[in-house]
């Protein structure tokens, strides 16, 4: 089956009808990323609202349909399926916080939609999301690399952000990656970072910016992010939703982007069996190689420690 073809009859199921949810299937819909998206969310009035809603705006999107329903048996034979449902975050909690209540959802919810969609590649989003993908693995039984989080995907956006800002450059010609935990043990690369092929390093050298109390308020910045947004709003949705479907696209188009998403290590620094979020080729077979750019030994002091710290979540929990 050619990439046109596997593209043009792509089926989108998201579970979980929240803003979160929602602001995803806004996001892929226009953004065309598959002819049928469905949303399944236990609340059967709130997702057929949400699912209408959506709809009503057809004549303005690319080609697709739109559906909502309380019945699971909406996302069978899915392509990909997308996890968002899970317990709110409230002000002043941490991801980690959330865990026992979410992995008990997570026990009910995974095993209908393996059942209903056993080819399909799952992606969770659901924090704490490398908890989640763990427990959600290792209860699926599928491979690794077709059930994985979306990691630090966003994380890495808002730290490209904020350095761009800081810089006064335009946001897409600043390559950096946050890894780890998608949370407050998250590792900026500072040491492999750039700026249109300049290594930040070097820029701080001819500029002046971005020196090391520049980049430590940068990292606090980013790990902070969610919480300043939930404190203002209640949630965050719409750059998860974006983010998402970039993970979402490079899967239906097989476009085998390099994305710090989360999926099982194996061996990726000396750091196995965790999931925990690195630069990995996402294409059309999901999550595929994990790439040990080089880190600075801070940076992997850092990360194995944020791996222990989910790893222990994750037995906590009984994963």
């Amino acid at each position: 089956m050619s990439s046109a073809q596997y593209r043009e009859g792509a089926k989108l199921a998201i579970v979980g009808a929240g803003a979160v949810g929602s602001s995803l299937a806004y996001a892929a819909l226009i953004r065309g990323v598959a002819r049928h998206v469905v949303l399944h969310d236990v609340n059967g009035p709130k997702v057929r609202a949400e699912a209408l809603d959506l709809a009503h705006g057809g004549q303005f999107l690319p080609e697709a349909v739109i559906e909502g329903s309380d019945d699971v048996d909406i996302t069978r034979g899915a392509d990909v399926v997308v996890v968002t449902a899970g317990a709110k975050q409230k002000p002043g909690q941490t991801r980690m916080d959330l865990a026992g209540s979410t992995v008990a959802l997570i026990r009910k919810v995974i095993p209908p939609l393996v059942e209903r969609s056993p080819n399909a590649t799952f992606i969770m989003v659901t924090n704490p999301v490398d908890v989640t993908t763990q427990a959600a693995l290792k209860i699926s039984g599928l491979p690794s690399n077709r059930l994985f989080g979306s990691g630090t995907v966003l994380d890495s956006s808002r730290l490209r952000q904020l350095i761009a800002t800081t810089c006064d450059v335009a946001v897409g010609n600043v390559h950096a990656y946050v890894c780890g935990e998608h949370g407050d043990t998250e590792t900026p690369l500072w040491s492999t970072a750039t700026i249109g092929g300049v290594p930040l390093t070097e820029w701080e050298r001819t500029t002046g910016r971005l020196g090391a109390g520049e980049r430590e308020s940068i990292a606090h910045r980013v790990v902070n992010a969610a919480y300043e947004v939930i404190e203002g709003k209640g949630a965050t949705n719409y750059a998860i939703g974006l983010a998402a479907t970039r993970i979402i696209e490079s899967v239906l188009r097989d476009e085998r982007r390099v994305l710090p998403v989360s999926r099982m290590l194996e061996g990726w620094h000396g750091i196995s069996g965790v999931c925990m979020a690195v630069p990995t080729v996402v294409g059309r077979d999901g999550a595929g190689t994990q790439l040990e750019l080089p880190v600075s030994d801070d940076e992997l002091t850092q990360l194995r420690a944020s791996a222990d710290h989910i790893r222990a979540m994750s037995e906590g929990l009984g994963f």
